[in-house]
């Protein structure tokens, strides 16, 4: 009796050990993140301190005060998480705040530099989108308490994303920014880019898409070269999206955009089937449709044409689409060498459109390169941990949505970061968290709630996901 007694009263004890297992663990986690958190704030506001004094020689006081407000929200954030959330990955939420935090501040070293500020500054307007973006965070957190049940909604995301992609198209709602037709507004009042909305929207149809036609587009196929191609009967889905992808660099002249999206499918395609044959067929198909467009597309040809032949003198000194802001970028980041002029004394507005576009040369001439390498470093951190919440997902939605969602993230700033440094052609996107745009922050502040979730859920059994 004696020694029943002792191994029931050792299994309480193990039962009890799991308990508080279970419930330490989300605590670390929240706790982590926590001091991560304030580690993001301080960073961000000593930034904004550097450009203040590097470019005016004292302190203003007032867009601290700004700064603080964004702190605030997300600690909120954080707290909510803490709540509805407990076992979310601890690294996204403060790698995306101290992201927003220095593009906050080169943007106001920029509206310095061109004596822009008060209420109309960029600095401004990016701080209020933030604000917003933020809040629209803690929205998704606290709605989606279960991010599996928009796989009941694919085709209806599907839908949606169609319609915000073809609502620049709209006569008298759409709006052309630099010739490329993306945004839409209402008079003066405020412009928007659905495609950035857009993108979260499309994630969500191909992850419950190919969720459901996976196997007959893993059917077996023609070996050649030792690489196993699918039958022609289901190149369909990909032959769709890349005409899709087409008409939007034909009639919203936005080749990022198309890329973009394309990217991400082909990328989608392939984790859900395992064929590299995808790969191969969409960079083919991308390849060609490009070579094409170069060839019969004025603005798409000089892109290519500065791109190949950016310090060519007649193309640097053209009046119309030369290659002179490409080329002062990257005589921006030339200047800034190894470790950068500092945080308000370089001069970056020297470049057209330094705060969004260029805002990677402009950081990389005040931070330097080392700057720079911190910054993908982040960048490499954050979609690494998507990929990772990706693969420990139980179910293929989960792993499919979380790998594009982080996937779109990456390729965003491959193509910005490409574009600048001469990689590849200049596309006009955003770099993620940093360049100015209230569109793109709501849109990849939504990506990280998301991404919280799933990663909550994926760390969580069934049942207490579902309740």
């Amino acid at each position: 009796m004696a020694d029943v007694k002792d191994a029931g009263s050792v299994t309480t004890d193990t039962a009890v050990v799991r308990i508080m297992r279970k419930l330490h663990v989300p605590q670390k986690l929240r706790n982590r993140e926590l001091m991560l958190l304030v580690f993001a704030s301080i960073v961000n506001t000593v930034a904004i301190m550097l450009v203040q004094l590097g470019a005016l020689g004292e302190l203003d006081y007032s867009l601290l005060y700004f700064g603080a407000a964004l702190s605030v929200l997300v600690f909120g954030l954080h707290i909510c998480l803490r709540y509805v959330a407990t076992q979310s990955d601890p690294l996204l939420l403060p790698i995306a705040t101290v992201l927003n935090g220095l593009g906050i501040a080169e943007i106001y070293r920029i509206d310095i530099a061109e004596n822009n500020l008060g209420w109309a500054a960029a600095s401004t307007r990016q701080i209020a989108w933030s604000a917003i973006a933020i809040i629209a965070a803690i929205v998704v957190v606290l709605v989606l308490r279960n991010h599996r049940v928009l796989f009941r909604y694919t085709y209806l995301f599907g839908l949606g994303a169609f319609v915000l992609l073809l609502l620049p198209l709209v006569p008298g709602l759409g709006r052309s920014v630099n010739g490329a037709k993306v945004w839409i507004g209402i008079g003066d009042i405020m412009s928007f880019q659905p495609g950035e909305v857009a993108k979260i929207a499309l994630a969500v149809f191909f992850a419950g898409y190919l969720v459901r036609t996976r196997d007959s587009l893993s059917m077996v196929g023609t070996k050649v070269l030792g690489v196993r191609f699918p039958r022609l009967r289901d190149l369909g889905p990909i032959l769709v999206v890349w005409v899709f992808a087409m008409l939007i660099i034909i009639f919203e002249r936005d080749m990022g955009t198309a890329l973009l999206f394309f990217g991400m499918f082909t990328v989608m395609l392939y984790v859900a089937t395992g064929r590299l044959s995808w790969v191969l067929i969409g960079g083919g198909l991308f390849g060609a449709g490009a070579l094409v467009a170069s060839q019969y597309l004025t603005y798409v040809q000089n892109r290519f044409n500065n791109w190949i032949n950016a310090f060519d003198p007649e193309v640097y000194n053209a009046e119309v689409g030369g290659s002179w802001q490409l080329v002062q970028g990257i005589f921006g980041l030339a200047h800034g060498g190894l470790i950068g002029t500092g945080l308000g004394q370089g001069r970056p507005h020297l470049t057209p459109v330094a705060e969004s576009d260029y805002i990677i040369a402009s950081l990389g001439e005040e931070l330097g390169l080392a700057g720079i390498f911190a910054i993908l470093v982040l960048y490499l951190v954050l979609v690494s941990r998507g990929f990772r919440i990706g693969f420990v997902g139980q179910d293929d939605f989960s792993k499919l949505l979380a790998l594009g969602l982080s996937f779109t993230i990456a390729l965003q700033v491959f193509i910005m970061v490409g574009g600048v440094t001469r990689v590849i052609p200049l596309t006009g996107l955003t770099t993620p968290f940093l360049a100015a745009g209230g569109s793109s922050l709501v849109a990849n502040w939504m990506i990280i709630a998301i991404l919280l979730r799933v990663s909550d859920s994926v760390r969580r059994k069934p049942a207490e996901v579902s309740a």
